[in-house]
């Protein structure tokens, strides 16, 4: 019995020399860090994190959404299902300043004015955020991502009296548009993310769904103001500002470049069996084989994954996944009648996305322009074609 009073003694005297270890003083303060862009896809967008910092007590600490787990079983699986969880993380600062020095993103960082009671109740929420059991949380790339939470995790501080005025540079935009803001629109990035994502992320997104980005984080935060109309932003300053540019890359290796090769390709050949009254049937048979493929793929992303952004994608009306079923057609000398016709069916459904692209019901990679030019003129030749047999 003796031992056990013991230990619960020991066991609460460690208890609250942690909580003391963690009780900030008035010296304190936490900001938000705004990172600045990298030179990969998923950098591209930046990064946003909470800095506590207590110079008293010997504490620097960054804390962040969004990082990997990767020990989680099927990660990759479960990765391309949207069914990942993700991890909140904590970082000396000069750990986290030093990396994003080395590859050269800029840091710029917004003190928040907090009484002392609600700068401890945002560490304390952080604290219990990165304990074991509460540190996955199943991320979104629009409403609960790196960015986001910044956003929610001080509201909640603030038991949300938050004003997030619109900035004087903020323009009404789709999510797409927010996107692509961030990108090279030709670029292999742009265009996939044009391709896997469909019509709803061609609405026009609201003032604070704008803040699913890092740097909307930071000039939305620059106007907000709390109770009493007190702005929610005390001190900004630039920890780290980029060296270098970065770099567009070669226009030859761009989707526009290589695909608008490839569609002049399928045109010269199309009209070279035209005059010789031929058929390439190796390139019929990839066409059909690529989109159909492609189509199945954006299906999977449609309709057996957790990825709300891949719905209604309209990619499939070229992407027509019935091409991959079809293609026994395209090796006989002389087709069914019934092929002309499902033919001629693809070129009402190019004609379909044509009018959703003027409509605006969904914007399609500018890079894909070429190639649906060469498979519509593809498809009229094939018709016309297959009627002289």
């Amino acid at each position: 019995m003796q031992k056990k009073i013991l230990f619960l003694v020991f066991f609460l005297v460690i208890e609250l020399s942690i909580a003391q270890q963690y009780q900030l003083t008035d010296e304190a303060e936490i900001s938000v860090l705004t990172v600045g862009p990298g030179t990969s896809l998923n950098d591209a967008f930046g990064h946003s994190a909470f800095r506590v910092k207590d110079t008293s007590k010997g504490i620097d600490l960054v804390y962040g959404y969004g990082e990997y787990d990767f020990d989680t079983p099927n990660f990759y699986l479960k990765f391309a299902q949207g069914k990942l969880n993700y991890l909140i993380s904590k970082t000396d600062f000069n750990k986290f300043y030093q990396i994003y020095k080395y590859f050269d993103r800029s840091i710029k960082e917004q003190v928040l004015d907090l009484s002392q009671s609600e700068k401890q109740k945002l560490f304390d929420y952080l604290i219990h955020n990165y304990k074991p059991g509460n540190r996955r949380y199943l991320y979104d790339f629009f409403f609960d991502n790196c960015a986001t939470k910044i956003k929610d995790v001080t509201n909640f501080t603030l038991n949300n009296r938050i004003s997030f005025n619109t900035p004087e540079t903020y323009k009404e935009a789709t999510f797409r548009t927010l996107i692509q803001n961030n990108l090279n629109k030709n670029s292999w990035g742009s265009l996939g993310i044009d391709i896997a994502l469909g019509s709803v992320i061609d609405r026009k997104a609201t003032a604070e769904d704008h803040m699913f980005l890092p740097e909307n984080i930071y000039t939305f935060f620059e106007k907000a103001t709390t109770y009493s109309n007190k702005p929610l932003v005390k001190g900004k300053r630039i920890l780290y500002a980029q060296k270098h540019t970065i770099e567009s890359g070669s226009f030859l290796t761009s989707p526009l470049a290589i695909l608008g090769a490839i569609g002049l390709l399928i045109i010269f050949i199309t009209y070279k069996n035209y005059k010789n009254n031929k058929r390439s049937k190796w390139l019929d048979l990839t066409l059909f084989s690529i989109t159909g493929i492609i189509g199945i793929l954006l299906l999977l992303l449609w309709f057996t994954t957790d990825h709300t952004a891949t719905h209604q994608n309209y990619n499939l009306l070229w992407a027509f996944t019935l091409n991959i079923f079809v293609i026994g057609q395209l090796i006989k000398q002389k087709v069914s009648p019934w092929f002309v016709k499902y033919i001629k069916l693809l070129i009402i459904l190019l004609c379909l996305l044509t009018l959703h692209w003027i409509l605006g019901v969904q914007v399609f990679a500018i890079g894909l322009l070429p190639l649906l030019i060469a498979i519509f003129l593809r498809y009229i030749f094939l018709v016309s074609f297959f009627n002289r047999q």
